[in-house]
């Protein structure tokens, strides 16, 4: 059985670029993907 992501590839570069650039905007790197997560709705 073939696992499909839940989100495609451009969704995760977007993501990818958004972390990136927003990390001088948080206090580590887990703050700036948890930040990311929650605006692009992959937060669980």
């Amino acid at each position: 059985m073939k696992h499909t992501p839940p989100f495609s590839s451009d969704v995760r570069e977007h993501a990818v670029r958004m972390v990136l650039g927003h990390q001088g905007e948080h206090a580590s790197p887990y703050g700036a993907i948890r930040s990311t997560a929650a605006k692009i709705g992959c937060s669980g």
